[in-house]
């Protein structure tokens, strides 16, 4: 996510408790987010045809879950908030199912065996709202004057489909989405195709690279819509919204070269699609690096857009196993930003650290250690974003930069379409540069207040 205006090892571990006997936990217990996704069972893929009309703000929703048993499963849970259930079947028998807040509860006829494969179809209606965040933000299924803006994190996909719906938990995805025509629905990954019957329009989208579900989007609106293929095969898709288009376009005919300067720092780009969704959406705040497509809320400038294209290495393809490790996305896409900065002509990563070190100690800069936000609230401020920068500079200068760039493309490439902890990046880096880091990343990302010494 852009950035909105600007010990260690005990604050590392992701947190799940396993569930208890037959039935599956309600959450997949973050500490920040305790009812965010559910135990059980792992996702393998969705398959979601939703038809939105943006005039009365109706959706209707049907999704086909693929998933696999982790335990023997007599009851298990979906996050979906509002919206009207109509029916759930799982491996086409009914199944009984409740509401309890957040949660929509399912019982199927026959217990799960654990390890056993099985299929969930729940369709649903109803006006999707968006999700009120701990920092008073909006995310999930947000209207606008044309359509919907739909960027989920960190909670927001339960507002327009069931999901199992923490990181921990990526699969792929196929979206048929239907609208009036003259709009376009915008989702992660190729355009399969689309085709207009009876003044309605079907987009039919794939991603094939596994996904959390807060990254996943279908965002509608009445858009401008360019299609090209990169030099090196990339897919580019992007959709603006006319009353942004001109002060989009410069911007994002960079994209091509940002993302062959990214895959040159970072390694290989993860996925075979990209491009952008620019909305015109002033109540949201913030862009978000949608997987493979970042959708904004204006026309970015290019720094936002570096910051979004470095999320699918950091963030995207490399995921959190737990929130209070947003460091690991924001802070290396913030950090993106300064190299990017740095190799075409601006100031360098240590003039950007030093501006930043000369912040007063009461500053909110150092308000809080980036590995431990503390709760909710707080992930999407400013020590996330700059302090965890100032970390990977100091990461930088301990170990110079050819082991630090193989650093990065090593994280990057040996969690490709996995996970990542804070732990695990801190051991890589001491395991490529043979030092004890321990007490550089205890300074910069564990403690509060700032560092005595730059």
């Amino acid at each position: 996510m852009a950035a909105v205006p600007v010990a260690v090892a005990a604050l590392l571990v992701a947190a799940g408790p396993a569930a208890a006997g037959t039935v599956g936990s309600s959450g997949a217990g973050d500490a920040y987010f305790p009812l965010s996704g559910n135990g059980g069972y792992d996702v393998r893929h969705y398959d979601l045809t939703l038809g939105y009309d943006p005039q009365s703000r109706h959706l209707d929703g049907k999704a086909v879950i693929t998933a696999r048993a982790t335990q023997r499963l007599t009851r298990f849970d979906l996050d979906l908030k509002g919206l009207k259930v109509t029916g759930v079947t799982v491996d086409h028998a009914k199944a009984s199912y409740r509401r309890d807040g957040q949660e929509l509860v399912v019982t199927p006829r026959h217990s799960l065996r654990r390890n056993q494969e099985f299929r969930v179809t729940v369709t649903y209606s109803g006006t999707p709202k968006p999700a009120t965040d701990p920092d008073g933000s909006s995310d999930g299924w947000i209207p606008t004057d044309d359509g919907a803006f739909v960027a989920g994190e960190p909670q927001g996909a339960m507002t327009w489909f069931p999901a199992d719906s923490h990181p921990r938990d990526k699969a792929s995805y196929d979206f048929t989405i239907t609208v009036p025509e003259g709009h376009t629905a915008v989702a992660n990954g190729i355009l399969r195709g689309q085709s207009t019957s009876h003044g309605r329009t079907t987009f039919r989208w794939r991603q094939s690279e596994p996904m959390a579900a807060y990254l996943a989007t279908a965002t509608v609106g009445k858009f401008k819509v360019e299609q090209y293929t990169t030099r090196d095969g990339l897919k580019v898709y992007n959709a603006v919204d006319p009353r942004e288009a001109t002060a989009a376009a410069p911007v994002l005919k960079k994209l091509p070269s940002v993302l062959a300067w990214e895959s040159g720092v970072f390694g290989p780009y993860p996925f075979r699609a990209a491009g952008a969704i620019v909305d015109r959406a002033p109540q949201v705040g913030y862009a978000l690096e949608t997987q493979t497509r970042p959708v904004y809320d204006s026309a970015p400038d290019l720094s936002t857009l570096v910051h979004e294209s470095a999320h699918q290495w950091f963030g995207d393809s490399v995921s959190l196993t737990a929130w209070q490790d947003i460091w690991l996305n924001e802070g290396f896409a913030t950090y993106a930003e300064w190299l990017y900065a740095e190799q075409h002509g601006g100031k360098t990563a240590q003039q950007t650290f030093d501006s930043l070190y000369a912040s007063p100690a009461g500053s909110g800069l150092w308000a809080f250690p980036p590995a431990n936000p503390g709760s909710g609230a707080h992930i999407f401020d400013t020590p996330v974003y700059a302090r965890g920068a100032m970390a990977l500079q100091k990461l930088r200068t301990a170990v110079g930069d050819g082991v630090f760039f193989r650093i990065l493309r090593t994280w990057a490439t040996e969690h490709r379409g996995g996970h990542g902890t804070t732990a695990q990046f801190i051991h890589l880096s001491e395991r490529l540069s043979g030092k004890d880091l321990g007490a550089l990343f205890h300074t910069w990302i564990g403690t509060a207040g700032k560092p005595t010494a730059p």
